[in-house]
C-alpha cells in the first residue's frame, strides 16, 4: 500500500528537479547570449603614420639638341658634345659608372610626310640624352644649376619636356615600414581608447586589423628631393561594459 505514495513523491521530486534544472539552464543560456552580444560589440578606428625622409637615389637626365644638313657631321658633333658633358660631370665628382649615354634620336625633316618643313634651315635634327643615376643627391642639385657653363660653349639643353625632369627616389621603404606600422597601430589604439572611455566601455582585444598601402610622394613641388611616406592602418577592437 505504501509503494504508490513513494512513487508519487519521486515523481514530484523529479518534476521539481526538472523545472529547476531547466530554469537554471535557461538562465545560463540567456546570460551566455547577453555575454555573446556584448562580446560582439566593436569599434573600428584608423591610425596614421606620416614621416619625411630624404631621397636616396636621383635620376638626372640631361637632354640637348643639335641640327645640321650633313648627317655624318651631325653624328661627329654629337660625339663631341657628349665628350664635353662627360668630362664636365666627372670633374664635378661623378663616377663613370654613374653616367649613361643613350642613342640619339635623329629626325630627317625632308623625309616627313606632313608638317610643311620645306623651309626648315636644317634637314637633320638630333636629340641626345645623358643620364646620371646616383646616390649623390646634393651634388646633383648643385651641379644641375651649373649647366649654363656648358651652354656658353654652344650646347643647347632641353629642359621643358617630361623626359628632362629629374626624378628623386626613396628606396629604403622596407627599413622604415616596421616602425611606421607600429606608430599607426599605436595611434589607432589611442583613438579606440578615447572612444571606449566616452561610451563607458572597456576596450578589448583586436578583432581584426588591416594595413593600408604605403604611399611615397614629394613633400611639395619645390622640394621633390624630400619624400613624404604615409600609411594608414585600420584596426577593429572588441568592446564590453
Amino acid at each position: 500500500m505504501n509503494k504508490p505514495v513513494l512513487s508519487n513523491k519521486s515523481a514530484v521530486i523529479l518534476g521539481l528537479a526538472l523545472v529547476i534544472g531547466l530554469s537554471a539552464l535557461g538562465l545560463l543560456i540567456g546570460k551566455a547570449g547577453v555575454d555573446y552580444r556584448q562580446f560582439e560589440r566593436s569599434v573600428a578606428v584608423k591610425g596614421l603614420s606620416e614621416r619625411e625622409y630624404p631621397a636616396d637615389v636621383v635620376i638626372w637626365p640631361i637632354l640637348f639638341t643639335e641640327a645640321s644638313n650633313d648627317l655624318p657631321k651631325l653624328y661627329t658633333l654629337l660625339d663631341q658634345r657628349i665628350a664635353t658633358i662627360q668630362s664636365f660631370l666627372e670633374e664635378k665628382g661623378f663616377k663613370t659608372e654613374e653616367i649613361t649615354v643613350s642613342a640619339p634620336a635623329i629626325t630627317d625633316k625632308s623625309a616627313q610626310q606632313y608638317g610643311g618643313n620645306n623651309g626648315a634651315q636644317f634637314r637633320y635634327t638630333a636629340e641626345q640624352s645623358i643620364t646620371v643615376y646616383s646616390v649623390q643627391i646634393d651634388r646633383v642639385r648643385e651641379v644641375s644649376r651649373q649647366l649654363s657653363v656648358l651652354g656658353k660653349q654652344g650646347i643647347a639643353f632641353t629642359g621643358n619636356n617630361y623626359q628632362a625632369q629629374t626624378e628623386y627616389l626613396f628606396t629604403r621603404l622596407n627599413e622604415v615600414k616596421p616602425a611606421m606600422i607600429e606608430e599607426a597601430t599605436r595611434e589607432a589604439r589611442a583613438v579606440a581608447e578615447k572612444f571606449a572611455a566616452d561610451s563607458d566601455s572597456v576596450l578589448g582585444k583586436i578583432k581584426r586589423a588591416s594595413q593600408g598601402q604605403f604611399t611615397i610622394g614629394d613633400r611639395d613641388k619645390n622640394n621633390p628631393h624630400v619624400k613624404k611616406v604615409r600609411v594608414v592602418s585600420t584596426v577593429e577592437y572588441y568592446l564590453s561594459d
